[in-house]
């Protein structure tokens, strides 16, 4: 039997808008809640949460039955931090800051199997051939690898053509926050030289073969980068979901 087919994979090369959430608690039992509500797909954050190989794991378990596809982001596109989540079953992965074709090459060569790639050959033991039950994972995984990365500082955006043009990644997403005080606006996206970056971005992503997405965490922007041509759309962090709607109800309460 071959590896899974990565319906992520088909839905973006199909140019199918999807809107996703991420998942920042580092929890299952949260991120299984999340796989409840009907997003496309769900950001499983090991950059920004507390997550490690162990949580990413139960997270990728309690997601198997769910419509919503994870995507596992890494602090960093290590070789051996993307060969052990690819071990563990991921399928699509987001690599933060990326600023040149170099290293978008080699995060490429990372997810593959030889003779495209360097993956280490190891995944009898793992969770993503269901424990050596498919057999013919090894020769059919590099097809449904879908690799997104994160281009959110100056330097990324100076380099976006090149990155654009590599062969094996399957989409660009922009990363409002870091561009931002990459730009000199820490804290605020939503300056006008920091959307019309974005903007830019966007443009030029949609003009290549690679899918655009972006984030955004208030409907009016999450619109805007919808219209910009963000094809898979975050619109929304779980953790904020939460505090947002627990201060607006005891702020409710304490008024009355």
């Amino acid at each position: 039997m071959p590896a899974p087919v990565n319906q992520f994979k088909v839905d973006l090369a199909a140019a199918k808008q999807m809107y996703g959430c991420w998942a920042g608690f580092a929890d299952p039992y949260a991120t299984e809640v999340m796989g409840t509500a009907g997003f496309d797909w769900l950001v499983i954050d090991g950059e920004h949460a507390p997550n490690d190989l162990r949580s990413i794991t139960a997270q990728l378990q309690v997601l198997r039955s769910s419509a919503s596809h994870p995507i596992v982001r890494l602090p960093m596109g290590e070789e051996w931090l993307i060969k052990q989540v690819l071990d563990v079953g991921a399928q699509s992965l987001l690599i933060p800051m990326v600023e040149s074709a170099a290293q978008a090459e080699g995060l490429v060569r990372a997810t593959r199997y030889p003779p495209e790639g360097i993956r280490g050959s190891g995944a009898a033991l793992g969770r993503a051939s269901m424990f050596s039950d498919l057999p013919d994972y090894t020769v059919t995984a590099n097809a449904q690898i879908c690799l997104l990365v994160q281009v959110e500082t100056v330097a990324g955006m100076e380099a976006l053509d090149d990155i654009l043009a590599v062969e094996g990644v399957d989409g660009v997403f922009i990363g409002p926050s870091d561009l931002g005080a990459d730009m000199g606006y820490p804290g605020n996206s939503r300056a006008e030289p920091v959307q019309a970056a974005i903007q830019d971005a966007l443009s030029r992503i949609n003009a290549s073969s690679k899918a655009a997405g972006c984030l955004a965490t208030d409907g009016d922007t999450a619109r805007r980068y919808r219209d910009w041509g963000a094809q898979f759309l975050a619109v929304g962090i779980d953790i904020l979901l939460l505090a947002d709607a627990a201060r607006t109800l005891a702020a409710g309460w304490h008024e009355r």
